[in-house]
Parts: structure tokens; C-alpha cells; sequence
């Protein structure tokens, strides 16, 4: 038997390693469109924080407080609580909004202006809140993990990766974490994981996506999320652009050129409305552009870009529901997921 599974590995003409089919963790998207699939009446847990990193993927699913931030106390460090769901990000309606054509003009202005070292950084910074949730009548609340991740790759192929337990809104309270299916406390900025590479490494722990520069073009560079990020259908609606736009994020920090590109492909994409301003979890103050549109499973989410309005560079990504989830205690308007994006 060993033998024929071998061959049959061998027979497989999609890599394991490389390209938009090769092996990582689902993205909440398409949890939710597996769980929509699979869905039955048999309580069940759903798989932990389904993180979007780029060490993996992915956008998680749900917040656990209806009007205020639901408060747990776990096993670990510290008697404080950990607070676990953050609230969706107010929009300052009464604020003038810019057009993503305006944005993406003065994103590409700002790229004409730059040097030949402005290129793309392999690598990024990222502070995630991610979800994880159960269903069934005796399912827990979900819980919301957040996590600081840092990943850099440097031109001789050495590099690092670094993911610290911490939520900025909170500095100094213990902070929830997964520890082998068994949720408990850890102190604000413990380590959860810590790996430097040595030159010529990169081969061995990157895929082909954190090797492939991506274009300066816009259709090009949608055309390169695609095949490196989406699945067998591509990125052809909004959303599926937008969660590969986060993959993408994952694996590279966009130069002046790259974020113009971005800009304009959001611009051309379609379905997201300007929204006004609005300020992120990290203090920033940002340009907000909302897709409610279909979301390709249970049309229940909505997606936020956050741009800065001086550069058009990414900010973060929000997704929240629009709909209540009993099965999974969720009610319309908490937060799914949220990404801030740094340099």
C-alpha cells in the first residue's frame, strides 16, 4: 500500500509547495463556503483561529459580543480578563469621502516620484484579530485571537518570522492564545514563535507567490493574485480579490509603484462605495471603501479596505456580518476579521 500511494503522490501534477493549489490552511472565506457545503444538524467545533497568515492565509471568522466586547478569563497568565471580540470600526459619516479614482491618481503621482530602491519588500508586518467559533446548541462563544506576526526575507535568501501574543487596543492585559485546542492567557508580547534562516533559505520555507515581484501593471498584478492566491475560478468578483489582495499582503510590502497598481485595481474592480473616513485599530487615520455586496457563500459579510489617504497604501481589512448566525452565536454586525497592515 505504501508503494501505491507513493506513486500515486508522485502521479499528482499539482506541487504540494507551490502555485494557487499547493497545501496551507483554508482562509475564513472559504471555511464559510465549506461549512455552507457541509452543514448538518451534528453539532460540531470549528477549526481554531483560521489565521490569514502568510506563513498562512486567511481571514477568520467572528466576534463574540453584541453591544460591548465579551470578556473571558481562561487559564493562564495573570487574573485579568482577556478581552476577546473588538468592535467594528465606526466610520465618521460626516466626513467627506475621496473616490478611489481620486486615491488612486495621487497613489500613481506618488509612484512616478519614486527612486529605483522603492521596490517591494519580500516580507510583511501584520496585527491580526482572528476568529474562531463553534456550532450547535452547546457551542461556545466564539473567541477572538490576536496576534502581532512579522515576517522578512532579505536578497541572500536569509530571513525571519516572529508572531507575539498581543492586541494593541489593551497593552499590558493578558492576551488569548490556542494553545493545542486548549484556550488560556499568555502575558502581553510573549513569543509564541521565533525562527530565523540562513542564507540560500528561502527556497526551502517560501513558496513560488513570495518569489514572484508583482507587477506594476494593474491587470497585470490581478491577473499574477489570481493564479498565486485565488482558486480554480480566479479572482473574479470583489471579494475573491480582496482575500487575495490579503494573501498577497502576507507575502509582500507593496513600494510606491506597487501600492499605485493596487489602488487602481480596487478602483477598477467595482462594487466598493466610498465610505468616508475613518480612524484604525492602531490609530491611523484612514480612507474606508465598503463592499455588501454577494459574497459568494452565504451572503452575509461585509468588507472594509482602509487606504491611506495621503499614499493609497493598505491599512488594514475588516470583514463583519450582516446577518445573525445562530448555529454559530453570532449576531449582524460583529466583527469577522480584522488586519492592520504596518511597514
Amino acid at each position: 500500500m505504501t508503494e501505491e500511494l507513493e506513486l500515486l503522490r508522485q502521479a499528482d501534477p499539482v506541487s504540494a509547495d507551490e502555485g494557487p493549489w499547493r497545501d496551507r490552511p483554508l482562509t475564513a472565506r472559504a471555511e464559510a463556503r465549506l461549512q455552507a457545503l457541509t452543514a448538518d444538524a451534528a453539532p460540531r467545533r470549528r477549526p481554531h483561529a483560521v489565521r490569514r497568515r502568510r506563513l498562512v492565509m486567511g481571514l477568520t471568522a467572528v466576534s463574540a459580543a453584541a453591544v460591548a466586547a465579551l470578556a473571558l478569563t481562561f487559564s493562564g497568565a495573570g487574573s485579568s480578563p482577556a478581552v476577546a471580540a473588538p468592535l467594528a470600526l465606526s466610520l465618521h459619516a460626516d466626513s467627506p469621502s475621496v473616490p478611489l479614482d481620486v486615491l488612486a491618481r495621487k497613489a500613481e503621482a506618488r509612484a512616478r516620484a519614486a527612486g529605483p530602491g522603492d521596490g517591494p519588500r519580500r516580507g510583511s508586518h501584520l496585527q491580526s484579530w482572528y476568529m474562531s467559533m463553534e456550532s450547535g446548541p452547546d457551542a461556545d462563544p466564539p473567541v477572538t485571537v490576536p496576534e502581532e506576526r512579522i515576517t522578512r526575507w532579505n536578497d541572500d535568501g536569509s530571513g525571519s518570522e516572529l508572531v507575539v501574543a498581543t492586541d494593541p487596543r489593551h497593552p499590558g492585559r493578558p492576551v488569548i492564545h490556542d494553545n493545542d485546542g486548549r484556550w488560556q492567557t499568555v502575558s502581553d508580547g510573549k513569543v509564541l514563535h521565533r525562527k530565523t534562516y540562513p542564507a540560500g533559505s528561502e527556497a526551502q520555507h517560501s513558496g513560488l507567490a513570495s518569489r514572484t515581484r508583482p507587477s506594476t501593471d494593474p491587470a497585470a498584478l490581478r491577473e499574477q493574485l489570481s493564479w498565486l492566491y485565488g482558486g480554480p475560478d480566479g479572482v473574479r468578483t470583489t471579494p475573491q480579490l480582496l482575500s487575495a489582495l490579503s494573501s498577497f499582503r502576507q507575502e509582500w510590502t507593496p513600494g510606491p509603484r506597487e501600492t499605485a497598481a493596487v489602488v487602481r485595481m480596487l478602483a477598477d474592480a467595482g462594487g466598493l462605495r466610498q465610505a468616508g473616513k475613518v480612524t484604525d485599530r492602531l490609530g491611523r487615520h484612514g480612507l474606508a471603501y465598503v463592499y455588501d455586496g454577494p459574497d459568494g457563500a452565504t451572503n452575509s459579510t461585509r468588507q472594509m479596505v482602509i487606504l491611506d489617504p495621503r499614499t493609497g497604501e493598505l491599512l488594514g481589512l475588516e470583514i463583519t456580518f450582516t446577518k445573525d448566525e445562530p448555529d454559530f452565536r453570532i449576531k449582524a454586525g460583529e466583527v469577522m476579521s480584522y488586519e492592520a497592515w504596518m511597514p
